[in-house]
């Protein structure tokens, strides 16, 4: 058990006022009431659905010996407190200094973006692998280090989750961290005391309105990440911001980074540049430089996600030839873009796109490969951002030949004015005999799957990875690649 002076501990964060005895060790931090252990500090939080202080009571008598807090009126003489301007700021950085600031000792990697954050991610470690080094994985899938993986419930965890994960990996002699770095996380100051080697900016569009309210402030949060880099270096290697220079918001990153700049692209000039592009039903092939990438993903977006895996592990150190190599034997991530395989020439794809953006991409990826119709299966999350719904109607109905209109995770919203949100999007471009609304999700993947012939795609988007559906606000087990098996005979 790990054990720590709490007064050593607090020169390492900034606080207004404290009632803490010299002499006071805690055994660990904990900012859910519900997980605290004999001798831990706890970290209250304001959330957005609950106020942690209001669970002091309950985390003192489970054994918390101390509390941060960032209201006053629990500044009680019944505990030892500290006094924070805000407690999410003192979680990131009193875990960072219990853990002994584990980033330190890691080569770390951000990646940050709207869509491709997973595949990119996964791609650099790919390489990094490939060129024999031990590699931790930090993401949407869940995280990994070296073979061991392990479930995750956030894109980016917690700041305390965040630092304990990177101190395993450095007792584990993991050398490189790769994580996706979501734009709640930067805001929410889940990254802060991270110090990271080289950041990842992959697209910008529209998502989590819900959360920023405009696209200006999804920005600005997704920039934290660039302000945090300097023209340091670490182990001998500078500090790098990797930037999409095609993306309409790359200036913003570009006036944001400190340290080594490298940019890539397909359209504009950029210091990683794909040229000779061909798009195959199962590939995707390009130069760069003169020397030809053959990547067995598919997808202009998967050329995107690649370059910017090769300048990011290139910037760590990784050969131009050696980054080539491996992308050339790497394989897919799950629920991007994932074909279910079968006997029975029928093509269905899985994705994960749930943003107008990602269903554009994806869906006109499956038109170029195409021999036959494009039919989609799509919905919208609950209690997220309205105003993307008829954007995605839209972009499904203009682009699919038949469209099925169905649940998502509908979470605590009715799922059938999630779809009244989406129809008239869908209704501008398509003519009533050519989608159907189907709000049961099982349903509408077996009659997809059911009227394709050879040479159609059918392509199951919003859901990709994910082996739930959160309906009410209860998850019930759901699986897309599963339903599609289902609904081929596979199983």
């Amino acid at each position: 058990m790990q054990y720590h002076n709490l007064r050593e501990l607090m020169d390492k964060i900034t606080y207004k006022d404290h009632a803490v005895l010299q002499g006071l060790g805690i055994t660990g931090i904990q900012y859910d009431s519900r997980k605290v252990e004999l001798g831990n500090l706890f970290v209250a939080i304001k959330g957005f659905n609950s106020d942690g202080h209001e669970y002091i009571k309950q985390a003192l008598e489970k054994g918390a010996i101390a509390v941060i807090v960032e209201d006053e009126k629990y500044c009680s003489l019944e505990y030892p407190w500290i006094l924070v301007e805000d407690s999410r700021v003192a979680l990131a950085e009193i875990s960072a200094a219990f853990y002994d600031n584990p980033s330190e000792k890691l080569k770390l990697v951000g990646v940050t973006g709207t869509n491709g954050k997973t595949t990119t991610t996964n791609l650099i470690a790919q390489i990094l692998e490939y060129a024999g080094h031990k590699v931790g994985v930090i993401g949407t899938l869940g995280n990994r280090i070296g073979e061991k993986f392990t479930e995750g419930s956030r894109t980016t965890p917690e700041a305390l989750d965040l630092q304990r994960l990177f101190a395993q990996m450095v007792e584990e002699k993991v050398e490189y961290a790769i994580m996706e770095v979501s734009s709640h996380a930067l805001d929410l100051h889940r990254v802060d005391k991270c110090h990271f080697d080289v950041a990842v900016f992959t697209n910008l569009t529209q998502d989590h309105l819900d959360y920023h309210h405009s696209m200006e402030e999804y920005c600005k949060a997704k920039t934290k990440l660039f302000m945090m880099m300097d023209k340091s270096t670490f182990k001998g290697v500078a500090k790098t911001a990797v930037i999409n220079i095609d993306d309409e918001w790359a200036k913003h990153f570009l006036v944001s980074s400190g340290g080594a700049l490298a940019t890539y692209g397909v359209e504009k000039d950029a210091s990683w540049k794909a040229e000779n592009i061909q798009i195959k039903p199962d590939s995707v092939s390009y130069t760069i430089d003169g020397a030809e990438v053959d990547l067995p993903l598919s997808g202009k977006f998967n050329i995107y996600n690649s370059l910017a895996a090769m300048a990011a592990a290139n910037a760590l150190g990784v050969a131009v030839e050696d980054c080539i190599k491996a992308l050339s034997d790497s394989h897919g991530v799950a629920g991007r873009f994932q074909r279910v395989k079968n006997d029975k020439n029928l093509t269905v794809i899985i994705d994960y796109a749930h943003t107008p953006d990602g269903l554009e991409n994806v869906i006109t990826t499956a038109k170029e490969i195409a021999r036959g119709r494009v039919i989609t299966v799509f919905g919208c999350g609950g209690d997220r951002d309205r105003t993307k719904r008829p954007i995605m109607g839209q972009i499904a109905a203009k682009l699919s030949d038949y469209c099925f209109v169905t649940s998502d995770n509908p979470r605590t919203e009715d799922p059938e004015k999630i779809i009244a949100d989406i129809l008239p999007g869908v209704k501008k471009y398509m003519a009533p005999n050519r989608y159907k609304v189907c709000p049961d999700r099982h349903q509408a993947i077996m009659e997809a799957v059911g009227m394709a012939k050879e040479g159609d795609i059918v392509l199951i988007a919003g859901k990709g990875h994910e082996d739930y559906q959160e309906i009410n606000g209860v998850k019930h087990h759901f699986n897309d690649y599963e339903v599609a098996e289902e609904a081929i005979g596979v199983k």
